[in-house]
């Protein structure tokens, strides 16, 4: 007995892009195509809805000589209320690349697990990898297309990095809301923290870092952010919650483990601790 055949739009050539592919047989499974919908409420639903709807922050990234660290805070806010203490907010791209995501935090792990697809997709029809520019110009489109949202208050402002192959070295990638995309060098951060955590990537970054002083230094910059926003959270010591914090090299993606990131926590929080006993002295 043999199964139904398949719908034709899958045999069609076409597009190596999935989002293209959804955006003309299955436009309603696309994230940013709910703005039609969302748009007939009021302004005050809209604020309110802001204000349920979960946001998460404060994504940092920093490159060193072997590749590039990514890490995002575990802490999740509603308006006043912290919504989740434990979400994650940094995932693989794919083999060779990282994202993570600030904003509307449904919308914004929709739009990483498509992009995900879309990677693994054109890998698929075309025989290769998609060049970290590439993957950044895809990224980017997607973003744009979520701008009807965007304009309602329900924003997803992605930071992405990875290891280019092609010139081996790290490199790291922010957007606006209208999809606009930039390089960055060195560090940055995204997130309602962000203004915090670039204030210590820019004391604490230095050339010829290697990947433990790398993931220090995200660390620090988070625990700094922490410090000052209240919608970003600190490591949490009573229930062992540590930042996320991916490392991309040449090797590949390799998300540094909870006990290796409790040490470092430790670490920064004893010598904290110990600088505040200095200045009572």
């Amino acid at each position: 007995m043999t199964g139904a055949p398949l719908p034709a739009a899958f045999t069609t050539p076409g597009s190596s892009s999935f989002t293209d592919f959804l955006g003309a047989h299955a436009p309603e499974l696309l994230p940013g195509r709910r703005a039609a919908a969302a748009a007939q409420s009021t302004q005050h639903d809209q604020r309110a809805g802001e204000q349920l709807a979960p946001h998460g922050t404060t994504i940092v990234a920093l490159t060193f000589p072997g590749g590039v660290v990514m890490a995002g805070d575990r802490r999740a806010t509603a308006g006043a209320m912290i919504a989740s203490r434990d979400i994650e907010k940094v995932f693989p791209a794919d083999a060779w690349s990282c994202v993570g995501i600030a904003g509307s935090a449904g919308l914004a792990v929709e739009l990483v697990r498509l992009f995900q697809v879309e990677l693994e997709h054109y890998e698929k029809i075309e025989g290769a990898l998609l060049s970290l520019d590439g993957k950044a110009n895809r990224l980017a489109t997607m973003v744009r297309g979520n701008l009807g949202l965007a304009m309602q208050g329900l924003a997803v402002v992605p930071l992405f990095a990875g290891y280019d192959l092609a010139r081996g070295t790290g490199r790291i990638f922010s957007y606006d809301v209208t999809g606009g995309r930039y390089e960055e060098h060195e560090h940055h951060a995204v997130g309602s923290g962000s203004l915090f955590a670039r204030g210590s990537l820019k004391k604490l970054w230095r050339q010829g870092l290697d990947t433990d002083g790398a993931v220090r230094v995200a660390i620090e910059a988070l625990y700094d952010a922490a410090d000052d926003d209240s919608a970003t959270g600190g490591p949490d010591v009573v229930r062992r919650i540590w930042p996320v914090v991916a490392v991309v090299t040449a090797e590949g993606y390799v998300r540094v483990s909870e006990d290796e990131l409790g040490g470092v926590a430790a670490a920064v929080i004893a010598d904290r601790t110990a600088e505040q006993e200095g200045r009572r002295r």
